[in-house]
């Protein structure tokens, strides 16, 4: 006897299709999910799975556009312009793991799955170029020491990537998010404040 879903309107069942997706994905990773497994999670048939998304593929371009879009989203209400440089690297820090503690599952998608499948190398490398531009023009606004745009960007492409490693270990670990943030924002900003003016 198959599962018998109740009605829900489209827009109500199409996020729990993903909410399922993004479970199963995090634990059994993009090659080890089935379309069985997710529709079984999300207590649908198959075929309706199938009527939303046409392919584990499309399923999974979806969790990672509709993730994306939160991620980004919450790293710009979070992360502001502070009293000064130091301040704005930990507020951005803050609300990148913030956000990473509190979804991890989306956040293997997004980073580890994403780049393990191969096919959505583009998606990842746009995700990353939006967060690099946000981050620099919040080091470029929170600083009254002058660099050119070139070189806040190369301060943003190295801090997103320490991010990056850092939320990769918080989301297997149980590292204390405030202690890696104190870590992480000590350690760049010793290399940030290292440059003096003539």
């Amino acid at each position: 006897m198959g599962t018998r879903a109740k009605r829900l309107p489209r827009a109500v069942r199409e996020q729990q299709m993903l909410d399922s997706a993004i479970a199963v994905l995090a634990e059994y990773g993009y090659h080890g999910t089935s379309m069985d497994a997710i529709a079984k999670h999300a207590e649908i048939s198959k075929p309706m799975l199938y009527l939303y998304y046409g392919s584990k593929e499309e399923l999974f371009e979806a969790c990672l556009d509709r993730e994306s879009k939160r991620f980004i989203a919450a790293i710009t209400e979070r992360a502001a312009p502070a009293a000064g440089p130091r301040e704005t690297l930990e507020f951005t820090l803050r609300a990148v793991l913030e956000f990473v503690g509190e979804h991890r599952n989306a956040w293997r998608v997004m980073v580890r799955e994403a780049a393990s499948s191969g096919t959505f190398a583009d998606e990842i490398n746009a995700n990353r170029a939006k967060l690099v531009e946000l981050t620099a023009g919040l080091l470029k606004a929170g600083t009254t020491e002058w660099h050119d745009d070139a070189e806040f960007e190369l301060m943003a492409v190295a801090l997103v990537g320490a991010g990056e490693a850092v939320a990769n270990r918080l989301v297997e670990s149980d590292i204390d998010v405030e202690n890696a943030i104190a870590i992480v924002t000590g350690l760049a900003w010793r290399g940030l404040a290292g440059k003096k003016k003539d």
